[in-house]
């Protein structure tokens, strides 16, 4: 039996039982991202067939004077799912902000993280917060009063549903309140090979990160789900337009997470992750529908990644 649950592993808890026993079996995303996950993603980031991070990378370095010119004195930076910050001193440099406040899940790799960065800037207050973004949080005192600036890049928010998307950006809406700005990365649709080729790279690093989250249910929910019944696959969706993650059973399996049974037939899947790929104006629309109105936009050369700056206007009455 598992003791007395702190809050997030309740969450984690609740999302996995739901979502084991649902028709088709998901599991939220973020729960991909314990220590491990997130080294694991740190290490995909550097791979050769992984695009989007050397590209978005690229392309903030070269737009970051325009960026800077947009931004207030004294705002302060709030990253959404920060993780490694590997981006985050190009902002910091060109922008001075007042603090920086990285918001991740995963506390531990957020703490050590945020102890490199803040060495890197001394003087600058770095204000880790641990916490699943996706839900209410309580921002620190210093920055409570201060105008914002959300960071958001790596294209995570193609990790969201459209629906769910357009819920969390109204939610960061409502979080860092009406004149915010939002410095957010998508990432654009592209040959399906180049896609699925990020997605699942010969050397297998992806596959370890998405079935380190069978490792985790077993470590942290007794769950006793055998990880050599599982295979990672990548899949392009081409109607909902995003590459999906899989853990895809290799035969028929039993198991039990948290007490409660579960069993799967040969060729069904967990499925773990969802990647969407958005069009030049479609991402433009899912801001405006989760109350961002876009001020810029950014690509690189071959147009494989946009950056877009948005802010939070105030509400009208009328068109």
């Amino acid at each position: 039996m598992l003791a007395t649950l702190d809050a997030q592993t309740q969450a984690f808890r609740d999302d996995v039982l739901a979502g084991l026993a649902a028709a088709i079996p998901a599991i939220p995303a973020r729960w991909l991202y314990d220590r491990a996950g997130s080294e694991l993603f740190d290490a995909i980031t550097k791979l050769p067939s992984y695009y989007p991070t050397r590209t978005e990378t690229a392309l903030l370095t070269s737009i970051m004077p325009e960026v800077a010119a947009l931004i207030p004195t004294g705002t302060a930076v709030v990253e959404f799912g920060a993780g490694s910050a590997t981006k985050t001193p190009i902002l910091l440099d060109a922008i001075h902000p007042a603090a920086y406040v990285p918001v991740d899940i995963s506390g531990d790799y957020l703490e050590d993280s945020a102890a490199q960065l803040s060495a890197g800037f001394p003087g600058l207050p770095v204000i880790p917060v641990t916490a699943d973004f996706t839900r209410p949080f309580a921002f620190p005192a210093l920055v409570a009063d201060l105008p914002k600036l959300g960071f958001f890049p790596g294209s995570t928010i193609g990790n969201f549903v459209p629906r769910s998307a357009t819920d969390l950006l109204r939610h960061f809406r409502e979080l860092l309140g009406t004149g915010a700005l939002l410095l957010i990365g998508m990432d654009r649709v592209k040959p399906v090979e180049r896609l699925i080729a990020a997605y699942d790279d010969p050397d297998g690093v992806t596959a370890r990160f998405n079935l380190n989250l069978i490792e985790r249910i077993n470590r942290e929910l007794d769950g006793s789900i055998p990880p050599d019944a599982f295979r990672h696959e990548a899949r392009w969706n081409d109607i909902l337009s995003r590459i999906e993650m899989h853990l895809v059973a290799t035969r028929d399996v039993a198991f039990s997470v948290a007490g409660q049974p579960f069993a799967l037939h040969q060729g069904q899947s967990i499925h773990s992750e969802n990647s969407h790929k958005y069009g030049r104006r479609g991402g433009r629309v899912l801001l405006l529908a989760g109350g961002w109105t876009p001020l810029a936009e950014w690509t690189d050369p071959a147009g494989d990644f946009a950056v877009i700056l948005a802010e939070a206007q105030p509400n009208r009455s009328a068109p």
